[in-house]
């Protein structure tokens, strides 16, 4: 890889204010709550932040106190937050999670019309995509508006002509669209991609299956490069041209299941980024996943890197 990058990974997409309440019940009982921050990109930023390597997260908060703390809080994450715009017409996003008695988790939104909904193909610069060794984007940018979806295409376009690998996350929430929207927008931007990081139920949207070898083939087809499925409590498999590895679940005692997903997607670009091994690159993602679930929260529980290298050490002497 080219040395004079600027950054490891740049990630594109909202980020929301998200209020996690203290109590396991539903939402009109609750009394209090604590903040925290909440967005799939930004949360694969932190995660590669962590592990460390370099991280550029770039979008638009509200210019309100909302939007302050969040750049106060991934800024603190050692991302780059210097390219996020500030929109006075329209507020910071926000996400509240209900928790339920058996540790359940619901989440509601209040994101439409939100300060990133705005965010538009002439808020893309090539010479920002030209500086990332990987851009990684979602489908939940894609679903906030038109010009979401029109910047999202046009960030895939500038990254294949200027070969910038492209990862993508189709991240499908059915809450903000319907499945034929989701996938007459997001399968163009499956062809331009170099990697996929999906989940089984994704793919029955997008590609008509739910069995992993046929995800496999069809994507292998597409020229996609890298490919990881995403199965939960079922661990995952990753692919590339030739090879396919099935990378078995880390037991962990579950509190919130949101971030697990993103989690993955940052400890799997790093071990790209440092050219491991796929299989390596996987049990480094599903590492990452398995403890993002630990704690309430979308990034609170990633580890650092000190924690994944010694995870990662403890698995491999056992598997010898």
């Amino acid at each position: 890889m080219n040395e004079d990058k600027k950054w490891d990974v740049l990630t594109y997409g909202e980020t929301m204010a998200v209020f996690l309440p203290e109590q396991k019940q539903l939402l009109r009982y609750v009394d209090t709550f604590k903040k925290g921050v909440a967005g799939a990109e930004s949360n694969v930023a932190i995660g590669v932040a962590r592990l460390g390597h370099s991280s550029c997260w770039i979008s638009k908060v509200g210019d309100d106190e909302l939007g302050e703390y969040i750049l106060k809080e991934i800024r603190g994450e050692g991302v780059d937050v210097t390219a996020v715009m500030k929109e006075d017409k329209a507020p910071t996003g926000l996400m509240i999670k209900q928790f339920g008695p058996m540790n359940e988790t619901s989440v509601f939104y209040y994101r439409k019309n939100s300060a990133a909904s705005t965010l538009s193909s002439k808020d893309v610069r090539g010479d920002q995509i030209r500086a990332a060794r990987i851009v990684h984007i979602t489908g939940v940018t894609s679903a906030l508006s038109d010009s979401c979806a029109e910047m999202n295409y046009e960030i895939a376009s500038i990254a294949k002509k200027t070969g910038v690998s492209l990862s993508f996350d189709p991240n499908i929430r059915l809450k903000l669209w319907d499945k034929e929207k989701a996938k007459r927008v997001l399968i163009p931007l499956l062809e331009l991609c170099d990697i996929v990081e999906m989940g089984i139920d994704e793919a029955e949207i997008l590609l008509g299956t739910d069995r992993t070898d046929e995800i496999i083939r069809i994507l292998r087809e597409m020229n996609i490069k890298k490919i990881a499925i995403k199965m939960g409590s079922a661990g995952a498999i990753v692919a590339d041209i030739n090879c396919v590895y099935k990378i078995p679940a880390y037991k962990v005692s579950a509190v919130d299941n949101i971030g697990a997903g993103d989690a993955f997607v940052a400890g799997f670009l790093c071990g790209i980024i440092e050219r491991k091994e796929l299989n390596i690159c996987g049990k480094m993602g599903a590492l990452m996943g398995a403890q993002a679930v630990t704690v309430a929260g979308d990034i609170e529980g990633f580890p650092d890197r000190r924690k994944l290298d010694m995870l990662m050490h403890g698995i491999q002497s056992i598997h010898r």
